[in-house]
């Protein structure tokens, strides 16, 4: 077999050696242009089929966000008004002296669009009061409605239920309609006394219906909703799975982490995208069949195929003429740039004018693109330095810049609740105190602060959570007076007690403490932040100032994780941060700085690396 195939080779060598090296080139262009177009036809076939599919699917993932954002505040609302109904009319009423009927029936009247009714009943099942009024049907108990027992099943959530018929009272016009309902456990008070009762608030299906009947009228696929189990909400064909013409794959989707992946059911494949949404656990979910796709494949295919012949026709007819014009051209500027080849970028040793230009135009701007490239290699050189720096400088701003909105929403929620529950005082409070923690947060640009501006900014962060967290926890601070004139990196002792107060203390009804020390120690600078929360489990406390913590994502690493990365890439030294936990005793972050006046920073220092 080797004799076989050798004398072929042997030929082909000799043929190449014997003929100039216009044939060479002619002809190894001409194999080497066949064979690429054919491997790039066939790869640019897939790639575009894979195209094809993956603008589908990011269509679909951009409805998909749609449905979500729309679902999502249409859930919010609703939510809203459980909460106003919850928080400024039931908790705030004696049901001795007074009524809700009142209020009810203007939070009705103000949503009536999206809402069907909302009751309000004792643990015993006895209506208090309901919007729009009618009479309860005779022998309906509530206690046994799947959303009266959700709500005691968890007091603390809101519960959604699945479409269904809300009959618990007698309608005129004997209509019934389909409802999606929220219940929530709400405390009732009597006489003084506080017993457990639920709050319903049914939501208008029609209304989740034409949201998803508008996006089903738009393209590919379709699009429905399940729960969290699987249970089908909206389904454009659900008449006819309900009736077992039709099957859907909706509990392997329901099961799915949100995104995108294909599958193959009933004999079909199938392109799917799944969306969780919000608080509910529901699952929008995008269904686009292939078969969908087809004949954008087959007029890629055809497009594609013309191209591919119109391409070998020119090289064909071309190929004799453009052998002949590059040849010499390419061995001169061989030549003249044969130093490049072992890597001489010197202008001593390589001049940029012995490179030749000539021949035809690509040859020449090839030559001016080699000359070019010789002169930009010389100047990256003299630009590395300066790319390094603004390397550390954009790492640094990444990590600045990773701030959690929720604190923003959770306290301009808790100041809105104030407003409505007219604590006027401490809501002018509250939004001082935030005020001035977003004035220190920008610090006109400048990343070192004083540290007494950092613990004013601490202070005021402390402030605005045992407000939101209604002192459950205590807090003190104690700083030496001597460093409070020193430097520090703004914005590094929030995150530490923000850990202190969501992983330590936010659960311990009251007995919470925090404490927020700073002193100085051999000549350096410590903050420390302490709680008397769970403590911190040794397997994840190795790993906390790690890479780990990072690829974590959210969560309390994280934040630590941050906070030591911004330390160590402003000061030199063994600077970050030190934590020490024990389980049930608490948790205790230190912040490591070198001691430094404040003043000794120049306008021009003020953000640069020490």
């Amino acid at each position: 077999m080797k004799e076989f195939l050798k004398r072929p080779v042997n030929f082909i060598k000799d043929t190449y050696k014997t003929r100039s090296l216009q044939w060479t080139i002619s002809l190894s262009y001409m194999a080497i242009s066949i064979l690429s177009i054919v491997a790039m036809a066939i790869a640019f076939y897939t790639h575009s089929i894979n195209t094809i599919r993956s603008n589908t699917i990011e269509k679909n993932e951009q409805i998909l966000d749609q449905v979500s954002l729309n679902l999502n505040s249409y859930i919010r609302n609703m939510m809203s008004i459980s909460d106003t109904m919850c928080y400024s009319v039931i908790k705030n009423t004696d049901l001795t002296n007074e009524k809700i009927n009142k209020e009810m029936n203007l939070l009705y009247e103000a949503n009536k669009d999206n809402l069907t009714s909302i009751v309000c009943a004792t643990q015993d099942g006895a209506i208090i009061a309901a919007s729009p009024v009618s009479a309860r049907k005779p022998g309906v108990d509530l206690k046994k409605e799947k959303w009266f027992q959700s709500a005691f099943d968890e007091i603390e959530n809101l519960h959604f239920s699945t479409p269904h018929v809300q009959n618990i009272f007698d309608n005129s016009n004997y209509r019934y309609f389909w409802v999606v309902s929220l219940s929530r456990c709400v405390e009732l008070t009597n006489f003084g006394n506080v017993r457990n009762g639920v709050l319903l608030v049914d939501m208008n299906y029609s209304g989740i219906e034409q949201m998803f009947e508008r996006v089903n009228d738009q393209g590919m696929g379709f699009v429905y909703l399940c729960d969290a189990e699987g249970e089908i909400i909206y389904h454009p064909m659900q008449k006819a799975i309900f009736a077992g013409l039709v099957k859907e794959n909706n509990i392997v989707h329901a099961g799915h982490a949100d995104g995108a992946f294909s599958e193959k059911f009933d004999s079909q494949e199938r392109d799917v995208v799944v969306k969780t949404v919000g608080y509910t656990g529901w699952k929008i979910i995008s269904v686009t069949p292939t078969s969908e796709l087809a004949f954008d494949m087959g007029r890629m295919r055809n497009y594609l195929l013309m191209v591919a012949i119109v391409i070998l026709i020119l090289i064909v007819v071309g190929n004799y003429i453009i052998s002949y014009v590059v040849t010499d051209p390419i061995r001169k500027l061989e030549e003249s740039i044969s130093d490049l080849e072992e890597g001489v970028i010197n202008e001593d040793v390589m001049n940029e004018d012995d490179i030749f230009i000539g021949g035809s135009h690509e040859i020449r701007h090839l030559g001016r693109t080699i000359k070019s490239m010789v002169h930009q290699m010389r100047k990256l050189t003299d630009d590395m330095v300066r790319e390094q720096k603004a390397k550390r400088k954009s790492e640094l701003d990444a990590l600045q810049s990773q701030i959690n909105p929720h604190f923003l929403y959770n306290t301009l929620d808790s100041v809105v609740w104030m407003i409505e529950g007219e604590r006027y005082k401490d809501a002018i409070s509250m939004v001082t105190a935030l005020a001035q923690l977003f004035r220190i947060s920008l610090s006109k640009g400048n990343n070192i602060i004083s540290i007494r501006d950092e613990i004013v900014h601490a202070r005021n962060y402390l402030n605005i959570q045992q407000v939101r967290y209604k002192n459950k926890f205590t807090a003190q601070i104690d700083i030496d007076p001597e460093i409070e004139n020193c430097a520090t990196i703004k914005l590094i002792v929030q995150p530490l007690l923000e850990n202190a107060i969501y992983y330590g203390v936010e659960h311990m009804d009251g007995e919470g403490e925090i404490k927020l020390k700073g002193y100085e120690k051999d000549g350096d600078v410590f903050i420390s932040v302490s709680d008397n929360g769970m403590g911190i489990p040794e397997d994840v406390l190795a790993t906390l100032l790690t890479d780990k913590a990072r690829s974590r994502g959210k969560g309390s690493g994280i934040g630590l994780w941050n906070v030591n990365q911004r330390i160590q890439i402003y000061f030199k030294g063994d600077y970050g941060l030190i934590i020490e936990s024990e389980l049930d005793e608490g948790t205790t972050v230190t912040i490591h700085l070198p001691k430094i006046p404040i003043d000794e920073y120049s306008k021009e220092d003020g953000n640069a690396k020490i």
